[in-house]
């Protein structure tokens, strides 16, 4: 028994859903996003609420029937509020801007590195150091975030390069720590 897929999805004032057949197209004033659910689900809409009920009862349909509701949930959400994702860029010399909508991050390499501006997705940046990724699809933002984040893995010594804002790193003790103690 799905308890995830189980809970009716609640609808924002703001956000308009149309349902034909197996598609679901979400709009709102942020942008909109469109679903195609699998053959094991149906979907049904009362009021404000959306439910989806599982037509089979075997294990792949359980799991979908979770899924799909938490990606109707996160796209209802999103249309109306932006998903957002922090990363801090840790180093000396360390820095990003943004020129013509694309991302340029100096990273200790020999030349800047550009990425380019990705569709849905918008970028800011704050103090020279914090990038924010935001948009309407979650899954879009969060990969977009962890693409930028592997530019530059935080080093295990000193912590230097590309790390999300809540993370918390291992420092590992260097040569000296070691020579130190014995």
């Amino acid at each position: 028994m799905s308890k995830i897929g189980n809970k009716p999805i609640e609808i924002n004032k703001e956000t308009i859903i149309e349902i034909k057949d197996k598609n679901i197209n979400i709009k709102g004033k942020l942008g909109s996003l469109f679903y195609v659910l699998p053959d094991v689900l149906s979907v049904e809409k009362k009021d404000n609420l959306i439910f989806l009920k599982r037509l089979k009862e075997d294990k792949k349909s359980k799991s979908l029937h979770g899924l799909y509701r938490q990606l109707i949930n996160n796209a209802i959400i999103g249309v109306s509020k932006k998903w957002e994702k922090q990363l801090k860029i840790v180093g000396t010399g360390y820095n990003a801007k943004i020129e013509n909508g694309n991302l340029v991050l100096k990273l200790g390499y020999s030349h800047p590195i550009i990425f380019k501006k990705v569709e849905g997705i918008d970028f800011e940046v704050k103090d020279n150091t914090i990038i924010i990724v935001s948009g309407c699809d979650k899954q879009k933002v969060g990969e977009i975030a962890y693409q930028i984040k592997i530019l530059k893995k935080p080093d295990v010594y000193k912590g230097k390069g590309i790390k999300y804002v809540d993370e918390k790193l291992r420092i590992k003790p260097g040569k000296k720590a070691k020579a130190g103690s014995a």
